[in-house]
């Protein structure tokens, strides 16, 4: 590439990546502030312990079932409004969601004033949040491969998930500099709040930057707008290679079907299963139960609440620090030397993991197997699924496809979310596991998903998106 054409991608990249970043600290926003939403909704209404811990939960993980909604309308948005124009709607949530769920009470009653009356826009506010996380995570790493020349599509869209990981951190630090300038009195009156609204400020910058972007030459060549798409592609590409890309653009649209849209299986069933299975077993090998949970995992170990926030943050770094490796190698080593990899280091770390806390050796050698289960996740199965979505479904059925594969994610993530607090409580299985028995269910997920993509995904490295759609007819897309 050019100076001029490496300077322009790397801006359209790092517009699209903001989304990535407001997914990640959406994710991890609400950790901040768990006591004092409970304190200030939940602890007044006097319920049961069992109805508290179920009120209190199914408020922490409301925006998981908005994820789902925006995963499902995202592959609508991205076909209607193209990939720039759905990503403008998820920053508009971020925006509306960042200032409601901070002051619920806006418009209803007086601010701090409705008590356990404000819950119910509350969990409004971080359903719709969640629907903006559910859009960007398909449309901001479909943007970025869409935009991005084939030689380095794959380190582009990785950047995605560094970012997810880096809003994750930044909200961290955020969080911790807003707690440090009162008590807990003040935290549970006005802290949390501020927490929660300080999302707004990335929301705004990702919106207003998003209007000076253009939308995708795929897009614009799915509406016939092939001259416009011409001309991003020569800024881009150059011209000998822009006039080759819409040629290749158009001819993957012709599918011979008599119905105006081509069928979801078009191209065979193998692609659309594969996405699918990509994407559940991104969330089955547990990495969201790591997560969200890491400070009940390493309580669990014995630390102390500071302890146990701070082996979190390692935990973070690992998996930045990992993501940036993946970065470099992606196009290099290619997609599934990464993911067999990984998925491999994963199941080696977890299973240790498993006997270290059967047999209640739960000091620096457990800290150390999840540190490694991290950084096996954010080298392989973070980033490199979803550049492997990104670019897996040909152009015609992408949309659906890639909408279809995301939402199937975001299920698996709300199931393992749930399904490890109810394992690693469960009584029986501690008495005999110690907490570890959840940690082998994971482990041999990761040998199946390292057995999946070994027999079933082709390479995808250096290909064009439109040359991948003939890979999956050669491996058999039609079984």
């Amino acid at each position: 590439m050019t100076q001029h054409n490496r300077s322009l991608v790397t801006g359209l990249t790092f517009v699209a990546t903001l989304g990535g970043l407001l997914f990640g600290y959406d994710t991890a926003v609400i950790s901040g502030a768990v006591s004092a939403i409970d304190a200030n909704f939940i602890e007044p209404l006097n319920l049961s312990e069992t109805a508290r811990s179920s009120l209190s939960g199914w408020t922490v993980s409301s925006a998981l079932f908005g994820c789902i909604i925006g995963a499902v309308t995202a592959g609508w948005l991205a076909k209607r409004l193209g990939r720039k124009g759905g990503l403008l709607v998820a920053g508009a949530l971020f925006l509306l969601s960042a200032v409601g769920s901070a002051y619920p009470e806006l418009g209803i009653g007086p601010v701090g004033g409705m008590g356990p009356r404000a819950l119910t826009p509350f969990i409004f506010y971080r359903i719709l949040c969640g629907v903006g996380v559910g859009i960007a995570s398909m449309l901001s790493p479909l943007y970025i491969a869409e935009i991005a020349p084939s030689q380095i599509r794959g380190r582009l869209v990785s950047f995605n998930q560094l970012s997810i990981v880096f809003g994750m951190l930044l909200v961290y630090f955020v969080n911790w500099a807003i707690a440090s300038q009162g008590d807990d009195a003040w935290i549970k009156s006005t802290g949390w709040r501020l927490m929660l609204a300080s999302e707004a400020v990335p929301a705004a910058l990702f919106a207003g930057l998003l209007l000076c972007v253009p939308d995708t030459p795929r897009w614009l060549v799915m509406q016939g707008r092939s001259a416009q798409a011409l001309q991003i592609l020569i800024r881009l590409l150059g011209h000998g290679a822009a006039q080759a890309t819409v040629a290749d653009i158009e001819a993957s649209l012709r599918v011979q079907t008599d119905r105006v849209a081509p069928s979801l299986f078009a191209f065979g069933s193998r692609v659309v299963v594969a996405g699918i299975t990509l994407s559940v077993f991104q969330q089955f090998v547990g990495i969201n139960a790591v997560l969200y949970y890491a400070p009940l995992m390493f309580k669990n170990m014995g630390a102390t609440t500071d302890t146990a926030l701070w082996q979190t943050i390692i935990v973070g770094l690992a998996n930045a620090l990992s993501t940036i490796i993946a970065i470099l190698t992606v196009d290099r080593w290619g997609r599934k030397p990464l993911l067999i990899v990984g998925a491999l280091v994963m199941a080696v770390a977890m299973l240790a993991l498993g006997f270290l806390f059967q047999a209640r050796f739960v000091g620096a050698g457990a800290l150390c197997a999840v540190v490694i289960y991290s950084a096996g996740f954010a080298l392989s199965w973070g980033p490199v699924t979803w550049v492997l979505l990104s670019e897996m479904f040909p152009n015609a059925i992408k949309n659906r496809a890639l909408a279809i594969a995301v939402a199937a994610q975001w299920i698996a993530n709300l199931f393992v979310s749930w399904s490890f607090k109810v394992l690693d409580g469960n009584s029986v299985l501690n008495d005999l596991f110690n907490h570890g028995f959840v940690y082998w269910i994971y482990g041999v997920m990761s040998v199946l998903a390292a057995t999946f993509v070994y027999l079933y995904v082709p390479e995808t490295k250096r290909h064009t998106l439109e040359g991948i759609q003939s890979l999956w007819s050669r491996s058999g897309s039609t079984a």
